[in-house]
């Protein structure tokens, strides 16, 4: 089992800045490729980046490509998004994921482990 808890999110203006965190425990962490995800209301979950067990491979999605940037600390068991030039179409409760299946990275059906949710609204 991997325990995730994500924090960071609130209110912000368009084109400010905000740091995601999400703080991993129990089963190895490590091993583990990392996703967030987001859902907007009335929307579908959509995958925003994912990154390997060791950091070395990200993936983005392509609304977020050049603004956000997924890091990881196994020595911390934490999965951090930094946002940058946020977009009131960034408003969304933003989910932090543990990979566990083999489907895509960009699929939520591969991560059988999820946090809680920390909303980011971005006002106009």
């Amino acid at each position: 089992q991997v325990q995730l808890v994500e924090s960071g999110g609130k209110l912000v203006q368009a084109g400010g800045s905000l740091r995601l965190s999400c703080a991993a425990s129990g089963r190895t962490f490590s091993s583990n490729a990392m996703g967030w995800f987001r859902q907007a209301p009335g929307k579908e979950r959509e995958f925003v980046a994912a990154i390997s067990w060791s950091g070395g491979v990200k993936y983005y999605a392509d609304s977020v490509k050049g603004r956000f940037t997924i890091s990881r600390d196994n020595a911390k068991n934490t999965v951090d998004l930094q946002m940058n030039s946020l977009k009131p179409e960034d408003t969304a409760v933003y989910y932090c994921a543990a990979r566990s299946g083999a489907e895509s990275v960009r699929f939520a059906a591969s991560y059988g482990y999820w946090g809680q949710g920390t909303q980011v609204t971005v006002s106009s």
